[in-house]
């Protein structure tokens, strides 16, 4: 189970990276932005990735159990089918509970943590953001162009017009290249090997000022707005009280329920999951052959599953009726494998059992009497 959720979370965390790789490469943000990005995507898939790697291994290990046919030798000792299917109920239990915590805390603070540090990179830097061969505007009165970059990140081929009502004329700068570089006054365009030109109305004259370096003041970063959260950014008890002075949550407040419900519901199909395995491989005749055919069976019932869930969930974002399908597709599995499992179920099967098998042994000495 470790191993697989594991491998699907590093699949997902290679994907989840290419999502910020494009952020991160034009604002210059550090790789522990880009990490820290990352791994706060992460938590959220976890809904996903525990159930099916908690699936798989009960897959596995039943199935290498019927193999080797230590389930035949259990199953000769007196052992029932829920005694064999306990383990694997173990630790679907602890899982869920783990499920619990990630989807009512852990996922939604780690996504609003990820949404609001996206938002700071964004607006710190936003102002350097320079993309080649275009003239970006930095803020109303600020304009640069530069031709390319070097392999050093260096900008080449410079001009940076500036009317900013601070200055007592518009300035036009050419420089052959610049950095941008964080000082304690702010951020600043550093240029080299260029002129500054500026023309005065009132003159009429042209002044042009060769430098072999020129500093530019960049507009302060913008500041970081308050965002709403959406409800799949809010824990559970936050759902379950919006903020009353707040006009749009009291009219999201049928959303904020309806992912309250969720987040309740969605761990326990790690249970259904489970139960279905179990009940396909633990119960019916013993095949030497292998088990092929009712592991196949197993994992495309899981599958029809899981796209019930996500078709009733997103029935249910329209209206409350679709909850009540929404719990009875994740537990009515669970509940009817549970049920075929029990020790009752197993005395009903032998009954039945031994039933049939009166009625052939009648039927075959009823023909026998008749020849």
């Amino acid at each position: 189970m470790i191993v697989t959720a594991l491998t699907l979370a590093a699949i997902i965390l290679l994907t989840q990276s290419l999502r910020f790789l494009e952020l991160i490469v034009n604002s210059g943000a550090s790789s522990a932005a880009f990490w820290g990005l990352t791994f706060l995507a992460l938590p959220r898939f976890f809904e996903v990735i525990l159930p099916v790697a908690v699936m798989i291994a009960t897959l596995f290990i039943y199935h290498r159990l019927n193999s080797d046919s230590e389930i035949v030798v259990m199953r000769a000792a007196g052992g029932s089918p829920m005694q064999l299917a306990r383990p694997a109920f173990l630790v679907g239990i602890c899982t869920t509970l783990i499920l619990l915590f990630i989807t009512m805390w852990l996922a939604p603070v780690s996504l609003n943590n990820m949404q609001k540090m996206r938002q700071v990179i964004k607006a710190q830097y936003s102002t350097i953001l320079f993309r080649p061969g275009i003239f970006n505007q930095v803020g109303k009165d600020l304009t640069v162009y530069i031709d390319s970059r070097n392999r050093a990140g260096e900008m080449e081929g410079l001009l940076i017009h500036d009317s900013r009502k601070n200055l007592p004329a518009p300035v036009t700068v050419i420089a052959k290249k610049g950095v941008v570089v964080a000082t304690d006054e702010g951020q600043q365009v550093l240029v080299y090997d260029g002129s500054r030109q500026d023309f005065k109305e009132k003159t009429g004259a042209l002044n042009r000022l060769d430098f072999e370096r020129y500093s530019i003041d960049l507009p302060e970063p913008k500041a970081v707005r308050q965002r709403w959260r959406e409800p799949d950014e809010r824990t559970f008890f936050e759902l379950l009280n919006p903020d009353p002075a707040d006009a749009r949550d009291l009219e999201n407040k049928e959303k904020f329920l309806i992912e309250a419900h969720r987040r309740v519901i969605s761990p326990f199909l790690t249970l259904s999951f489970i139960a279905i395995v179990l009940c396909f491989l633990l119960l019916g005749p013993t095949n030497r052959r292998g088990q092929t055919r009712k592991m196949m069976l197993a994992v495309l019932c899981v599958i029809i599953l899981q796209g019930l869930y996500l078709a009733l969930f997103n029935i249910a974002t329209s209206g409350m009726w679709g909850l009540a399908l929404l719990y009875l597709i994740v537990l009515g599995p669970l509940a009817g494998g549970i049920f075929l499992l029990s020790s009752w179920a197993e005395h009903v099967r032998h009954k039945m059992f031994y039933v049939s098998k009166k009625l052939k042994s009648s039927d075959e000495l009823e023909g026998s009497e008749i020849t």
